[in-house]
Parts: C-alpha cells; structure tokens; sequence
C-alpha cells in the first residue's frame, strides 16, 4: 500500500489511519502532528484570500507552535517516529 502524503490530495483520515498506534489513538504526538498539519493547510488556504483576517493569522501562528513543539518531542524521544512523519508529511528535518 502506497503511503498517502500530506501534499497530495488525501483524505485525512488515511493519513491518521498511517500514524496511529491503535484505533482510537487521539493524543499520541503522532496524530496531533497531523491533526496541526491539517488544520495549517486549512488556514494557509484561507489567509491567502483573506489577508487581513488577524484572527487566522493568530491562530495559524499559535498553531505552528505546538505543532513545531510535538515535533521537537518527538525528535528527542524517538528519531524513528520523527524521521517518519516528517517525511510522511513532507516537513523539513
């Protein structure tokens, strides 16, 4: 099965079904780094239309954040995690 990446036009449900440990696995670093992920997407698309929207641009920032501090978790706990949802994802290392 081929892995579906964040850049194509996947369903999120793929990606999550990719990362996650059990079946109803929520709060694993994981499937919150793709929950982020989605929801970065989600509002990228939406700044750029509606530049003056502060609010998203707050939120997208906050966002960013803690996704960037799950990653962090990540690479100091488990490098073989990091390394495999960051290339699932296609993020920099």
């Amino acid at each position: 099965m081929a892995k579906a990446k964040l850049g194509d036009d996947v369903n999120m449900n793929d990606l999550l079904a990719q990362v996650k440990r059990h079946g109803w696995d929520n709060g694993s670093p994981e499937v919150q780094v793709v929950l982020l992920s989605m929801d970065i997407t989600k509002l990228q698309g939406h700044i750029e239309t509606n530049r003056h929207d502060v609010d998203s641009k707050r939120s997208l920032l906050r966002k960013v954040a803690k996704r960037r501090s799950f990653l962090r978790y990540l690479k100091d706990n488990n490098m073989d995690r990091y390394t495999y949802i960051t290339d699932l994802l296609k993020l920099k290392a």
